[in-house]
């Protein structure tokens, strides 16, 4: 990333979670590969927990959900988007639960999901 990425300030430190929704999603190299379709957020604490994405499948034109813990989305300034190190590969091997687009993933599908993005990223 260039330093203008890295030193500039968002403007406002908050984003309402509507516009959020549809909100690019770039690979590491910056090639957008998705939009994320909503946040899941934990009612405790507030914080989000995971995105639910609309990736766009690698081989052919349509698109998948995945369900991604929010940690691996990075606001990227220069972009106007969010730049994730999460592959093809690991979204095609994710577990099958997180594929889902109606589903609130239970404490241990989180657990599973958490485990398997914990890898090398």
């Amino acid at each position: 990333m260039s330093d203008a990425h890295m030193t500039s300030a968002p403007s406002h430190p908050f984003i309402e979670s509507s516009r959020v929704e549809g909100t690019a999603v770039y690979d590491a190299n910056g090639k957008q590969i998705g939009v994320i379709k909503r946040l899941v957020i934990e009612k405790v604490n507030g914080n989000v927990a995971y995105a639910v994405t609309s990736f766009r499948k690698f081989i052919g034109g349509s698109s998948e959900s995945h369900t991604i813990p929010w940690s691996y989305l990075h606001y990227d300034l220069g972009l106007q988007g969010y730049r994730t190190n999460i592959t093809e590969e690991q979204l095609h091997n994710a577990p099958e639960f997180s594929r889902r687009d109606d589903h609130l993933i239970s404490g241990q599908e989180w657990e599973l999901l958490a485990e398997y993005y914990a890898g090398p990223l």
